[in-house]
């Protein structure tokens, strides 16, 4: 009988060795998408599992995300399974033969910390650092414990985010002015001790040593941080694997093309850079051969001198069937009652006739079903559907935006031109982003029609260009893969 064949499990070199090599207490890893974070993490507790006294618990903000497709819970029978261990889905944990373990858990409220009271873990794993607050990080730092044997550490990735305390945490290895890592600072050690909410820093731990805890009068221990920057091109594996993954990557609008692409954490949304007019070609007639799409986004106050109330608006979108490209062929908006508004949704469904599909935002609850249904019955003999608003506004328009960029949105002549450009220029920023929900309505109605029709490929090839083809109705912004 032939050997059983030896399945080598272990870390691609470069950057995902560098974070598992790291003797740091608490180790970042990442900066960008597709540079094997979450797999990296999930083999660091593998060292241990021959400890029965071992125990890792891994972190992410709702339990949704541990259980998603692709996520931590399936991947973790991608290494865990290989090596004896026996998943326990009920308790989204896993026990190895020794004895050791390893957990999924959730923090989705700040106070969620507090079931974790006189724990002691040896390792705690964040995933997505940036989506925890800072006072939940803190808190779990003082759960990190261990009597097992286990020098207790903390390992953590996430992606960029501006605006996360993240950010400030390992900003030392962030240039200030680009954004973007500082290669030859990589996986370097620094210390650090925390006077009250303050963080004191210093190249070597004996120089903290003047720093004294307020109730014995000792030096504070001092902690070490470090931070390893990944992107995709350092997954080889992941390149092999899933070569369009790059386009999927290179088809995001600049905020998110700038973050997840280059690992950029000074980029902020800011208006221009989701939209500019220039990116789109002004046309004096539209194609013969649309599908077209008006989404709608909703509010029923009047304009008066003292107040700025949100809009009613309503964009029409169609996509050429011959060549894939979109066309902005109308926008609409006024400020007025329920029953104009809703007048003025059944006049535009009457002048854009029977085959122009409408999209309506329905709001959480049931005053929001309750709307839709009225203006669906208004809207009798037109295809009308209400759906709930997903992600937040900024995700809303990207695909829109993305697509806008890569010049393959044109905008039909008229007198409402100017309107819809400026509202959309200044999003996120102006006061009111009616305009930019409305027009992220309806082109993405498309997407999901197209998805459902296995050509959201092709949607996404055109905004790189002649990018390789993408996984039909692949919406994954991130997959991480080892080399095994």
């Amino acid at each position: 009988m032939a050997p059983a064949e030896v399945r080598q499990i272990r870390p691609q070199p470069g950057p995902q060795l560098q974070f598992l090599s790291s003797a740091a207490d608490i180790a970042v890893y990442g900066g960008a998408a597709g540079g094997g974070k979450t797999w990296a993490l999930l083999i660091e507790p593998l060292r241990h599992i021959e400890n029965p006294g071992f125990g890792a618990v891994f972190f992410r903000r709702t339990t949704v995300q541990v259980r998603n497709e692709g996520g931590l819970w399936d991947e973790s029978h991608k290494l865990y399974a290989e090596i004896g261990g026996a998943p326990r889905k009920a308790a989204l944990a896993w026990r190895f033969p020794s004895g050791a373990s390893v957990s999924f858990r959730h923090l989705e409220h700040d106070k969620s910390v507090y079931g974790w009271q006189g724990a002691q873990i040896p390792l705690i794993c964040f995933d997505e650092l940036t989506h925890f607050s800072e006072r939940q990080f803190w808190y779990l730092v003082s759960r990190n414990r261990s009597t097992c044997g286990v020098r207790p550490y903390v390992r953590a990735t996430c992606n960029p985010d501006a605006d996360s305390w993240v950010a400030s945490f390992i900003a030392w290895w962030i240039d200030p002015e680009t954004g973007l890592p500082i290669p030859e600072r990589a996986g370097i050690l620094r210390w650090f001790v925390r006077i009250g909410d303050a963080l004191v820093w210093a190249d070597r731990p004996q120089d903290l040593a003047d720093h004294l805890d307020p109730v014995g009068r000792r030096p504070i221990p001092p902690k070490s941080l470090t931070f390893v920057p990944a992107k995709l091109t350092d997954n080889a594996a992941l390149m092999a694997a899933d070569p369009g993954y790059l386009a999927n990557l290179m088809a995001q609008p600049t905020v998110e093309r700038e973050r997840l692409l280059l690992g950029n954490w000074k980029v902020r949304p800011a208006a221009g850079l989701y939209f500019q007019r220039g990116w789109c070609k002004l046309v004096d007639a539209a194609p013969a051969e649309l599908d077209v799409v008006r989404g709608w986004d909703l509010a029923a106050t009047p304009k008066t001198e003292r107040n700025d109330p949100d809009w009613t608006c309503g964009v029409k979108i169609g996509r050429d069937r011959r060549t894939g490209r979109f066309i902005v062929l109308h926008h609409v908006r006024t400020r007025d009652t329920p029953a104009h508004v809703q007048a003025l949704i059944k006049n535009t469904a009457s002048q854009d006739g029977p085959s122009v599909e409408i999209s309506l935002p329905q709001d959480p609850g049931q005053a929001g079903k309750a709307q839709v249904a009225a203006l669906t019955l208004a809207l009798e003999g037109f295809v009308a559907r209400g759906t709930p608003e997903t992600g937040d506004k900024l995700t809303r328009f990207g695909p829109f935006s993305a697509q806008a960029q890569a010049g393959n949105v044109d905008v039909l002549r008229g007198l409402w031109n100017e309107d819809w450009f400026t509202a959309l220029e200044g999003f996120p920023e102006a006061s009111h982003d009616d305009d930019a929900d409305a027009t992220a309505r309806a082109f993405n109605a498309f997407l999901h029609r197209l998805n459902s029709q296995g050509l959201l490929d092709l949607v996404r090839r055109q905004a790189v260009g002649d990018a390789p083809t993408l996984a039909p109705g692949s919406l994954e912004w991130e997959q991480t893969q080892g080399e095994g």
